[in-house]
């Protein structure tokens, strides 16, 4: 009896309606069900397959500076989605942690408007042992994109290289790999 896949993830909040926002308007979410009154909100990228992939609770007690949250991904189409998402949270000034390869796949790992850490993602039809990850350039072309991350992988060597570490948002110091 295997599990077959993570059904959903939800997180405890403390401005329900600056998140809800955030994820239905930058990452396209739509909101399948929610309470105001009660501070939930049920949000799915394939309401018509899965009623909440993501659920958002008024009740966060923790400091924005305490991490809660590895990281929650999304799982997009296409290489040209990946780049799409780049220009649309360049363009909003979210902030971007990094950009990467993951040689197995591409993402951009950001953070939400309460600290927590997301990303979203592509699938490569490449099979790459991990921890694989490595700064990707998404400010250019998809085929120089594509020619980078090939050439990366190639390359060999240090094969975690975490820009700024991990930290959570304007947090000052060195970070550390988790």
């Amino acid at each position: 009896m295997p599990i077959q896949e993570l059904g959903h993830a939800g997180l405890w909040v403390e401005d329900l309606d600056a998140m809800r926002g955030f994820y239905t308007e930058m990452l396209g979410l739509t909101v399948t069900d929610e309470d105001p009154e009660k501070g939930i909100v049920f949000m799915s990228a394939r309401p018509e397959e899965e009623h909440h992939e993501l659920v958002i609770a008024r009740g966060r007690t923790a400091p924005r500076d305490v991490k809660l949250v590895q990281q929650i991904s999304f799982r997009v189409d296409t290489v040209e989605s990946l780049l799409e998402f780049h220009r649309r949270f360049q363009d909003a000034g979210v902030e971007v942690q990094q950009e990467v390869t993951h040689g197995n796949a591409f993402g951009i790992y950001f953070w939400d408007p309460e600290g927590n850490r997301i990303e979203v993602y592509v699938r490569i039809p490449k099979d790459v042992r991990q921890p694989f990850r490595k700064d990707l350039n998404l400010d250019q072309s998809l085929e120089d994109v594509l020619a980078e991350a090939d050439r990366m992988l190639a390359e060999g060597g240090e094969t975690y290289g975490v820009a700024g570490g991990i930290r959570g948002p304007a947090q000052a110091g060195p970070g550390t790999v988790g």
